[in-house]
């Protein structure tokens, strides 16, 4: 037995080292070294076969391989995938063939086949064409069965839309394989016709069944409103009503809904809700502060405070009022992290507010980005904050305002990055540009200057070094043209704010304006005056800013009606105007274009004649505040107020019928004729205007629409011949409503006003409308 085992092991290991040798002599030498990279074949001719509506050289533009170039396997797969996603094919395979010491590629095609015909079966309720019209699948086209697919949820959005949710939608296609074409049937079975008969709520004890349904879109049918059931639109509904309760403090509310049918295809929509308990704030605790006290905190929790109804919203709120408390005093990294606790039985909420407050953050550097007609330097110089500063949130939010009201940019938005220190943050203003430049024409009717027409070319971020665009440093260049029933205008202005790179604004007038004789319009003569003005101005301090025009100019009376009264006809003939105006306006409004908050205050003081020359010696005083008040629903209460007075000196006896001041119409005292309200002549009734003028407006404006808004408003006021005739003898007063409409071309203002006392010449007291359209600025 051991004998035949070690003769066995004695041949195995005896055999082993010559079998490892002839197996490594028979080895192929691949394995010994690897082999040349294989060099690609080149491409010696491309063709398309199975192709037969689609044109050779339209499948050409699909691929990128080209005779002549290096083949590669990747881009032939890219190339079957474009022809794939073109929808024209329903197979794409590719073929190698060895010819001319290259490659021949073949792409392979199978067509899909082309619709013939789109039928509609089954539809009574919505016509052929507006299905048709909402489908991708068209006559002519290539048929694809994905297409189709979609198409039939559009279809059933249709029917959706107009009250049949139930429908049913299917299609069929007869194909045609000799020709390679289709037709389309669609089939639809549209169940019946839901219509709203009427709208119930059930278990609503704490807002009425007219309150909840006035916050839905979802309305029963009347004369007005078909009624259709939109499920679609009735499930947002439903998301309205618990928006709703969830920002009244109903924090379990549920709601849902149920559908009866009548006889007669029509439901009872009953809207069922659970409103739950309404939640209140319990307690308030506020952790981790030290920088600031708890007492300043607690001031800014406006949005939720104890006892007041608890919504999330609210909670959100208050924790951004902490933020901005903490980012106003430089800590912009302060992490405030709200957390609450509901106690089910009593109704209480019981708010923790645990405050990280940080280190303050220091501005290094301050980037501008977005900015792509604008210099650089018209945005910084707009900003309240410098590099080196800490981090203000007031002076951020100033630079904002300041920035908008430029009316250069749609969006300001404020971002920072590390710095090179940890206390240290880049300040990012991020803006983005709106069109400043316009060629706008149009025209329309006021009861001012009834109708008119104007071109206008402005620039408001004019650059007259830029020959290449002439855009970028914030000058103001307009050429602006108006001609109507009345009157005729031309003005050339240019503003450059910042001369010369200094905080010093500098800006000029060139004009000539026309307006004719026309009593309806409060003007016994026509008057042409033809001149201009020279402007500097200058910020004061952050919200004040002052003044100086110096204007020279012609004004040329005629058309005086023969029978008036020598006051009106000796004002007949050209006199020379020359006066130099102090103005001084302290404005803290929020936006220059749109106030919603805030003050203007503005005087001025004119000198005309004397040391200045001129056919006409006066001196003008004049005053203006306006008070915005922000209210709910987006409204806004302005206050204002306008009072002047104007008096010759040396020998001139009274102050030029053309400077004196006027009231009356849609821009003073609404519900009275231009101008009539003050001094008239007492033969042909026309105004004489006054030396002295007092008017005060309140106006409250509720947007009704985005671009829409409603307005109120009582005016009160008068003209009084002399100056020290101020404030006697009464106020002419006018109360009415409007509305206040944004269009392309510009503001459309109609108000209709009621006078409150009787006008001169006027046996009542008729209330008139007070139209306008004008060109925006």
């Amino acid at each position: 037995m051991f004998k035949k085992l070690f003769f066995i092991l004695f041949l195995y290991f005896s055999f082993l080292p010559l079998a490892s040798l002839a197996l490594a002599q028979n080895e192929p030498s691949s394995v010994k070294s690897e082999p040349e990279k294989e060099t690609p074949k080149i491409v010696k001719a491309v063709e398309v076969v199975g192709n037969k509506a689609t044109s050779t050289s339209t499948i050409m533009t699909k691929i990128k391989t080209r005779v002549g170039e290096p083949y590669f396997a990747q881009s032939s797969r890219d190339d079957r995938r474009r022809l794939y996603e073109t929808g024209y094919f329903a197979d794409v395979s590719l073929v190698q063939e060895d010819y001319q010491g290259g490659l021949k590629i073949i792409f392979k095609l199978v067509e899909n086949p082309l619709i013939e015909e789109i039928k509609v079966e089954g539809n009574y309720r919505v016509r052929r064409p507006v299905i048709l019209k909402e489908i991708k699948s068209k006559s002519g086209q290539y048929f694809n069965d994905g297409v189709l697919k979609l198409d039939v949820l559009a279809i059933k959005k249709i029917y959706e839309k107009n009250g049949i949710p139930d429908a049913q939608i299917n299609y069929a296609i007869d194909k045609n394989t000799e020709k390679n074409k289709v037709t389309i049937i669609i089939k639809v079975r549209e169940s019946k016709l839901v219509k709203i008969r009427k709208m119930y709520v059930d278990n609503n004890l704490y807002f009425s069944d007219r309150r909840i349904i006035g916050l839905i879109k979802t309305r029963q049918k009347n004369w007005i409103n078909p009624g259709f059931f939109k499920e679609d639109q009735f499930n947002d509904d439903l998301e309205r009503i618990k928006s709703f309760y969830l920002r009244n403090g109903y924090l379990d509310i549920k709601v849902d809904y149920k559908l009866d049918y009548d006889t007669r295809q029509d439901i009872y929509l009953r809207i069922i809700v659970d409103e739950g308990k309404q939640y209140v704030v319990g307690s308030i605790v506020i952790e981790g502060n030290d920088k600031i006290s708890e007492d300043d905190i607690r001031k800014t929790l406006k949005s939720c405070p104890v006892d007041n109804i608890f919504t999330y919203d609210s909670l959100k709120e208050d924790s951004n009022n902490i933020k901005g408390l903490y980012f106003g005093k430089g800590y912009i990294s302060v992490e405030v992290k709200d957390s609450t606790y509901l106690d089910v039985a009593t109704g209480k909420v019981a708010i923790t507010y645990s405050l990280v407050e940080n280190d303050v953050a220091y501005v290094e550097r301050i980037e501008i980005r977005g900015n792509i007609k604008t210099q650089d330097k018209v945005i910084r110089r707009e900003l309240r904050i410098k590099p080196g500063e800490k981090f203000d949130g007031d002076k951020l939010k100033r630079s904002k305002e300041r920035l908008y009201n430029l009316g250069f940019f749609q969006e300001i938005n404020y971002d920072t990055d590390q710095g090179s220190e940890p206390d240290k943050r880049n300040l990012i203003v991020d803006v983005k540009e709106a069109k400043t430049g316009s060629f706008s024409f149009g025209g329309g009717y006021s009861s001012i200057d009834q109708f008119v027409g104007f071109a206008e070319i402005e620039q408001k971020n004019f650059d007259w070094r830029n020959w290449k665009t002439f855009t970028g440093a914030g000058q103001d260049l307009k050429l602006r043209a108006e001609a109507g029933s009345v009157r005729q205008n031309y003005e050339l202005s240019f503003t450059d704010p910042w001369m010369w790179d200094h905080p010093v604004s500098f800006g000029f007038d060139v004009y000539k304006r026309e307006h004719d004789k026309d009593s309806n319009v409060g003007y016994g003569y026509k008057e042409v005056r033809s001149g201009g003005d020279l402007r500097l101005g200058k910020d004061l301090s952050e919200y004040i800013k002052g003044g100086l025009t110096y204007r020279l100019e012609q004004v040329d009376i005629s058309d005086v009606d023969s029978s008036a009264t020598q006051d009106l006809k000796s004002e007949e003939g050209k006199n020379l105007i020359s006066s130099l105006e102090f103005s001084v306006t302290r404005d803290t409004t929020d936006n220059v274009f749109n106030p919603t908050r805030g003050l203007v205050l503005s005087g001025s003081y004119e000198v005309a004649g004397g040391p200045f020359g001129g056919d006409k010696d006066f001196n003008k005083l004049f005053g203006l505040a306006s008070q915005y008040v922000p209210l709910f629903a987006k409204g806004v209460l302005q206050f204002q107020a306008r009072a002047g007075m104007a008096q010759p000196f040396r020998d001139q006896g009274t102050v030029p019928i053309y400077e004196r001041f006027y009231a009356g119409g849609a821009n003073t005292i609404r519900g009275y004729e231009e101008r009539s309200v003050g001094p008239v002549d007492p033969v042909t009734d026309d105004p004489l205007g006054g030396e002295a003028l007092l008017v005060g407006n309140i106006e409250l404006t509720v947007p009704i629409v985005e671009f829409i808004k409603g307005a109120l408003f009582i005016d009160s006021g008068n003209v009084w011949s002399k100056a020290s005739d101020f404030g006697q003898g009464g106020f002419k007063t006018g109360v009415g409503f409007g509305v206040r409409i944004n269009t392309p071309i510009g503001p459309l203002k109609l108000d209709y006003g009621i006078p409150l006392n009787k006008q001169p010449g006027k046996e009542s007291k008729e209330g008139r409308f007070h139209f306008s359209m004008s060109h925006g600025f």
